[in-house]
């Protein structure tokens, strides 16, 4: 039976939609209020800014033979245990007959502080990943197949996140990929090695600019970070898992 994509690049365009229209809401909201927060935080705490790719992911899902599953969304249900820590709280998961089938991590960052976010960013999505590894390598969800783990990260695009960047390091030299590379580049490089080094299943970035909100515009940096990669992947790690589990 082919797979399932569920019309995502139409679903994709309505999630950058809204987007940036729930960040342009929540700040408008805070202002209002007189309680705005600071700089580019005004749009974020809100949380409901990539709902639309969480709608986009579960329609996958259910249309791939999982609709019966536990689709876990309520923060009260969304931790996993962790090796080097306790838990660590998801943005979507799903379990069927006591099996962890699906963990996902929506990121996203826009300007103009992309360097310390970039940072940060990276350092979490290695940490997260070795900790859930480590986690099912001492059965902490009991002997089962690899659950489909995946990072998904909008950035925004920006002169500030194409533009080449510096960098220092005195001591040894850094790898000539990262010499000059935007942090758009950074992102793609972070996504294609976090899949490569197997620590997510797949990871994918993409771009779209701030006037996006009634277009609903974004790109990809590369097929292997694109969002069809992703979305076949989830789709045949879902097909498979109802298959042997019916």
């Amino acid at each position: 039976m082919a797979l399932d994509l569920v019309d995502y690049e139409r679903k994709a365009q309505e999630a950058v939609q809204a987007f940036w229209g729930n960040r342009e809401v929540a700040r408008q909201k805070q202002i209002e209020s007189g309680k705005a927060d600071q700089g580019e935080r005004a749009g974020v705490t809100a949380g409901k800014n990539m709902d639309g790719f969480l709608a986009l992911v579960l329609d996958i899902i259910r249309a791939n033979g999982l609709a019966h599953a536990q689709i876990h969304r309520q923060r009260s249900v969304l931790t996993l245990p962790g090796y080097f820590r306790p838990t660590k709280l998801w943005d979507l998961l799903v379990t069927h007959k006591g099996e962890l089938i699906v963990a996902i991590e929506l990121k996203s960052q826009v300007g103009p502080s992309f360097g310390n976010n970039f940072n940060n960013r990276t350092e979490e999505a290695i940490g997260t990943a070795h900790d859930l590894w480590t986690a099912y390598r001492e059965e902490a969800f009991g002997k089962q197949p690899r659950p489909f783990v995946g990072w998904l990260m909008l950035v925004e695009d920006a002169p500030e996140s194409r533009s080449p960047v510096k960098d220092r390091s005195p001591h040894f030299p850094i790898f000539e990929e990262f010499r000059g590379a935007s942090y758009l580049d950074r992102y793609d490089l972070l996504c294609q090695r976090l899949t490569q080094e197997q620590l997510y299943t797949t990871a994918a970035l993409i771009t779209s600019p701030r006037d996006a909100a009634e277009s609903g515009q974004f790109a990809e940096m590369s097929p292997m970070t694109g969002l069809r990669t992703f979305v076949t992947a989830l789709a045949g790690h879902v097909a498979a898992g109802a298959a042997r589990l019916g």
